[in-house]
């Protein structure tokens, strides 16, 4: 385990935001998780309109962090390609459960809502699958 060096306190809820709690790291983690999105410009189009210079620092920190992974892209040498670590797809409960304590509370889609009704069904099972795309997926 690396110590965090920008820990604020011992708290593992504090030490894990410190790493990927701001709002613009979720939305990056996401789009990647749920909709598949691997480029710079893929993260631009996201319907939130992250600013070039924020999305630039947090997919650095988020790679520094071991969240992500930048590879080289196959087609094209000055793109990169961004993917999940195992670290990142940890995250994948913590992200269900959001989805599922949104839906509660927010006014949510009806194609998302649909989607979470089967998740709820059986969310071991949504889990693993989840967790299985991400680990093979081939970049």
């Amino acid at each position: 385990m690396l110590p965090n060096p920008k820990k604020r306190s011992d708290c593992p809820i504090s030490c894990s935001l410190d790493i990927w709690g701001d709002k613009w790291s979720l939305l990056i983690i996401r789009d990647i998780l749920f909709f598949k999105k691997r480029t710079y410009g893929e993260f631009l189009k996201s319907a939130e309109g992250i600013a070039t210079n924020i999305l630039a620092s947090r997919l650095q920190s988020l790679e520094e962090n071991g969240l992500i992974e930048k590879l080289e892209h196959p087609d094209n040498k000055v793109k990169s390609l961004y993917k999940l670590t195992q670290k990142g797809i940890d995250l994948v409960p913590i992200f269900l459960e959001i989805y599922i304590w949104a839906e509660k509370y927010f006014e949510i889609p009806k194609d998302l809502k649909t989607k979470l009704r089967e998740v709820k069904k059986d969310k071991e099972a949504f889990k693993r699958f989840l967790t299985k795309e991400m680990r093979e997926e081939q970049i």
